[in-house]
């Protein structure tokens, strides 16, 4: 790369390497006897953000951090995986989802380009952004881009990352919150007045309840996270909780059994059921609860909880 931005600058590399004290380089440019320009100065608007919830997936920890941290403040609601095979079961967890933003170069057996296929899959309006360091035959073919898809080249700055990510969601949006030390990400995201519940989540699927729990938690709830119905049980053993929300497919007592124990143990828990099928039936109803059918939004989400707790406590 360095040869030939030489060659078409018209310019030439020198390497001296001699063993025992290193390798120098020497790149030399045709000087020129213009006089400087003076840069203009760019004024910039603030970044647009938005509402929606995008899923990041990038294996370099530090990198993770740092969008997560950008989105967060734009306003997004932020999940995260550092793997493909991860942000598949983030997917599939049932958590709506608006963007999926990708690296190309991701660990493990499932490479982001089939990530990207099978989650739209499952999200027909799932919007894809992949980013690199360098094009990549995964997504690139012939020189362009696979159709449908959209590419941030590294390194990108906070002002094109936010202007890029806002372009694919649509135009609409709103101007990010004041700088850090005003307002936290989640004073941004939950109002004063919205109730913050203890809430127990119950999935088999590790990367799914994390997804969840991590959602939550970012709406200012107080969560403990349970992976069967028999952990389930002894957490409700230890303390109360508001509302149990359980997939009901698990290994060993499925979520309607669970609800019934729970109906003993701890009555006037509100339950939220969590199906990729059709939502149960409960005849008579020993409990009070509502039933999610996956993928759903934040907004059912809520609704949900607040259904169940609006019921429970008259």
């Amino acid at each position: 790369m360095a040869y030939g931005f030489l060659k078409q600058s018209g310019g030439h590399i020198r390497i001296y390497s001699e063993v025992g004290h290193g390798t120098t380089v020497k790149l030399y440019l045709p000087r020129s006897m213009e006089a400087a320009a003076a840069p203009q100065e760019r004024r910039t608007a603030r970044p647009t953000g938005g509402n929606e919830t995008i899923l990041v997936v990038e294996d370099d920890l530090k990198v993770q951090a740092t969008v997560v941290d950008t989105l967060t403040h734009l306003g997004y609601t932020v999940l995260r995986a550092n793997d493909a095979h991860s942000a598949l079961s983030v997917v599939q967890s049932g958590v709506h989802l608006d963007l999926l933003f990708t690296d190309v170069v991701m660990p493990g057996p499932l490479r982001s380009a089939d990530l990207a296929q099978q989650a739209v899959k499952i999200l027909p309006d799932l919007k894809v952004l992949f980013t690199s360091g360098y094009t990549q035959n995964a997504i690139v073919h012939g020189g362009r881009l696979d159709p449908g898809v959209e590419l941030l080249s590294k390194p990108y700055s906070r002002e094109q990352l936010a202007q890029k990510i806002r372009h694919m969601l649509g135009l609409q949006g709103r101007e990010s919150p004041p700088e850090p030390g005003t307002l936290s990400p989640q004073q941004t995201k939950v109002p004063a007045q919205a109730q913050v519940y203890r809430l127990l989540v119950v999935e088999d699927d590790s990367d799914s309840r994390e997804a969840v729990c991590e959602l939550l938690t970012t709406l200012g709830h107080v969560v403990t996270q349970a992976g069967s119905a028999e952990e389930a049980i002894e957490a409700l053993g230890r303390e109360p909780f508001d509302v149990v929300l359980t997939d009901i497919t698990l290994p060993g007592m499925s979520g309607t059994e669970l609800a019934s124990r729970i109906a003993q143990m701890r009555p006037g828990t509100g339950i939220v059921f969590a199906s990729g099928a059709e939502s149960p039936v409960i005849e008579p109803a020993e409990y009070v609860y509502a039933s999610l059918l996956k993928p759903y939004t934040i907004d059912q989400l809520l609704q949900a909880l607040e259904l169940v707790k609006t019921t429970t406590s008259k």
